[in-house]
């Protein structure tokens, strides 16, 4: 794959507006996450629905697909962490109005719809396991803090570092593939994503975890926290694995599809699925690997 200079500042650009944005999201509060992992779950729901009518020559009203949004965001709702809003929880008190609006109008647009495709009401509930359930798990990783052992020694994580661990590593795995796969990639990785090469892949899981080590061992360099660069390494590179599996996925819908991009949110990315297909994966694998091993 040759490289091209005016793709690469062109998504060079646009990704610093969109690492801003997300930056604020991921920092600001747990509130600030919420509400940016809400609207990239509507935006992904949005482009699913499209890709899924156009995978099976078959519609569903707006009404049925605004109540499964609304459906999802319930699933969502459930899983994400223990917000408080005007005292109360947001994951107990509000997660059932969702689910409840969401029925109705998934029903009404059923009603609404002349001929219900089977395999498209399929595809329908594997997006709520697709879209909900990992960004919900997402969520979810930012409130606790994580006990880990390292050498007798014990230190305590915080949520968020486990979330922008994971956005990090996706970032660096997806610029590190793309630079090295298209200087010096030559065998194609799979026929879903021709573009994908085997040297891409496996230097952006290479230089990911190899970055997060230098990133640890540099800024805790003479602190006794510099052993938790192993744990930082472990994640950074179940997430470049797992991501690497949810971009090939996406990318098989859009083949499927008959489409280049799921959507047009930002200039030389793509729409939102585009942009977090990687985290859809990642999220789930680093949930397990933190409450398996953390609690």
């Amino acid at each position: 794959m040759a490289f091209n200079w005016s793709t690469f500042w062109t998504r060079a650009f646009t990704a610093l507006i969109f690492v801003a944005i997300m930056m604020f999201g991921l920092l600001h509060s747990s509130w600030s996450l919420f509400v940016l992992l809400s609207v990239i779950y509507f935006g992904c729901w949005r482009e699913y629905a499209q890709l899924t009518e156009k995978i099976t020559a078959a519609s569903l009203h707006r009404y049925g697909w605004l109540g499964a949004a609304l459906i999802g965001y319930h699933f969502f709702l459930l899983l994400s962490g223990d917000l408080q809003l005007a005292g109360y929880g947001v994951q107990e008190n509000f997660s059932l109005p969702f689910l409840i609006a969401g029925l109705v109008l998934f029903i009404w647009g059923l009603f609404k719809t002349p001929v219900v495709s089977k395999p498209l009401l399929f595809r329908l509930l594997a997006g709520w396991l697709y879209i909900a359930v990992p960004l919900g798990l997402l969520d979810s990783l930012l409130i606790p803090t994580y006990d880990v052992h390292v050498h007798d020694t014990m230190f305590v994580i915080g949520g968020q570092s486990v979330v922008l661990f994971i956005f990090g590593s996706i970032w660096i795995n997806d610029t590190m593939a793309y630079l090295c796969g298209s200087l010096y990639g030559k065998t194609p990785l799979t026929k879903i994503s021709p573009k994908k090469t085997w040297e891409g892949t496996l230097s952006g899981i290479i230089l990911s975890a190899a970055l997060t080590w230098l990133l640890y061992t540099v800024i805790f360099l003479k602190s006794v926290e510099g052993k938790l660069a192993v744990v930082g390494v472990i994640i950074s590179f179940i997430t470049a694995v797992a991501g690497t599996f949810g971009d090939l996925f996406e990318s098989k819908l859009k083949r499927m599809a008959g489409v280049k991009d799921s959507g047009r949110i930002m200039p030389g990315h793509g729409g939102f699925l585009d942009r977090f297909d990687s985290i859809l994966f990642a999220a789930p694998a680093i949930w397990l690997f933190v409450r398996i091993f953390y609690g």
